[in-house]
């Protein structure tokens, strides 16, 4: 199941303080989980640790919703959601370590110490696949509403970067249809990733 047109972002947040809402929940999850995940494993987290971040996330999320919904300086939901994710994650490696560090050892503190400096770079790490997430879904969406020739148009011109020359050529086309095709599908691919990151 794909994410929802991106018109409903907004009102899809809006529906999160209802637990019993369980299609706005299994569709934030969807949208969310795969980037928390991502990021869990770039900052080389194992595997159970990150299913484990995951849950802790969506917990403090449905915990306090309705509380950063009604913060009138509240920023972005992602921003929140990162917060949340940073936290959530320096809570479970401070637990780690002091559980396989036992006693004496200065790790835990290394390791707190080195987190304020890595955070803008989690931060960025975490837009980065948050965008790449989305030009995947509009990309899906794009994908599935033109001919396959205009799509094929736009991955061999634009993501390939063959000439428009050589694109024309190979798919029996004129110059003319790859530039409208490739024109067509970025309009489009842009519309909706501008709508998506309303929120």
């Amino acid at each position: 199941m794909r994410p929802s047109p991106p018109e409903t972002r907004a009102s899809l947040i809006l529906r999160l303080p209802d637990a019993a809402d369980v299609a706005a929940w299994d569709e934030v999850v969807e949208i969310y989980a795969p980037l928390i995940h991502r990021l869990a494993i770039r900052q080389q987290m194992q595997r159970a640790d990150t299913d484990d971040l995951v849950q802790e996330v969506f917990a403090a999320i449905a915990k306090s919703v309705s509380n950063w919904l009604d913060r009138p300086d509240r920023g972005s939901f992602r921003a929140w959601l990162l917060r949340i994710a940073r936290n959530a994650a320096i809570s479970q490696l401070t637990r780690r370590s002091t559980r396989t560090l036992g006693s004496g050892g200065n790790k835990v503190l290394d390791l707190m110490t080195e987190l304020p400096a890595q955070q803008s770079d989690v931060s960025s790490q975490f837009d980065l696949e948050y965008r790449r997430h989305v030009y995947r879904w509009a990309a899906t969406q794009v994908r599935d509403s033109v001919n396959e020739t205009t799509w094929l148009t736009f991955q061999l011109a634009h993501i390939e970067v063959h000439s428009p020359a050589d694109v024309a050529r190979q798919l029996g086309v004129s110059v003319g249809t790859v530039y409208v095709s490739r024109s067509r599908v970025m309009n489009r691919l842009q519309e909706l990733v501008k709508r998506y990151e309303v929120q």
